[in-house]
């Protein structure tokens, strides 16, 4: 065995990184899709282990974060990954000073371009706000999170504001939930769609915006595919020995990015890097 790509989330409130130390006690590639930020940061704790053992190890290598910086497709595993986010405090940044946010609030309405449109986005606590204010040394950073059709976002944002964040921390009482709820979501996606999209502005000191959008017609697909994409650049050497982020050159070498984003960006209806935001086709 070459690599081991562990999908097996959701990844919140889980204390131990099981198979990534697995992996280098074996001598194996890893890469997850890990969403959750006290996770990915516990599995960065396995750094010089993992260096020492040569073992290459990418974290939170799937879409998003991944592409945009894991997610699975549409079911009860990502269902219950956004209910245990509404019970965490939401991580930001604002001028290099860390701020806490409640999940599921600041609602904005944001473009992601021709067919999907303008749709509301809320913040969340991911992964890549932290990684990046870190690792990129970008002074003020933040995530926000939407579904649609708008109903989901209600259900949310109902969820964040009246059941206790003790509830919703549960994993457990989360899990069966999702369950329970999963048939009539897929019934909905049957008749909505799964598209996936993303968008990233980037803000420079000047006032000069740069802005990024990746949109897909099936987010479980699109998922495989930035999945796969990470999992091929781990096995052609791309990523050094140690535990990384997609956003450290150690992570993706700066040269094997382009390959990269080609290879994920498969299937796209739109995608779009570095253009002034007032070019960006909507």
């Amino acid at each position: 065995v070459d690599l081991v790509i562990h999908a097996a989330g959701p990844f919140q409130r889980d204390d131990k990184c099981t198979v990534l130390q697995a992996a280098v006690f074996t001598k194996t590639g890893y890469t997850d899709i890990c969403h959750g930020v006290d996770y990915s940061w516990r599995a960065k704790s396995f750094h010089e282990q993992a260096k020492a053992s040569g073992v290459p190890a990418l974290i939170t290598a799937g879409i998003s974060p991944g592409v945009s910086n894991g997610t699975g497709g549409a079911g009860p595993t990502t269902l219950g990954t956004s209910l245990l986010l509404l019970g965490e405090d939401v991580i930001a940044y604002d001028k290099g000073s860390e701020i806490k946010l409640k999940a599921y609030s600041g609602a904005r309405n944001i473009d992601f371009g021709k067919g999907i449109g303008k749709k509301y986005v809320y913040l969340m606590n991911l992964p890549e706000v932290k990684s990046t204010h870190k690792n990129l040394g970008l002074p003020t950073v933040h995530a926000q999170f939407g579904s649609d059709p708008f109903i989901w976002n209600w259900g949310m944002e109902t969820f964040a504001n009246f059941l206790p964040s003790d509830l919703l921390r549960d994993k457990n009482v989360t899990l069966k939930f999702a369950e329970c709820v999963d048939p009539f979501i897929r019934v909905i996606d049957g008749i909505v769609g799964e598209r996936v999209a993303m968008r990233i502005d980037l803000e420079s000191s000047n006032g000069h915006t740069t802005t990024g959008l990746f949109a897909h017609n099936n987010l479980s697909v699109s998922v495989g595919y930035a999945a796969a994409a990470f999992a091929l650049a781990v096995l052609e050497g791309s990523t050094k020995p140690g535990v990384w982020f997609p956003e450290e050159p150690e992570g993706i070498a700066i040269d094997a990015r382009k390959l990269l984003l080609r290879r994920a960006s498969r299937g796209v209806t739109n995608f779009t890097m570095n253009k002034n935001s007032g070019m960006i086709e909507c």
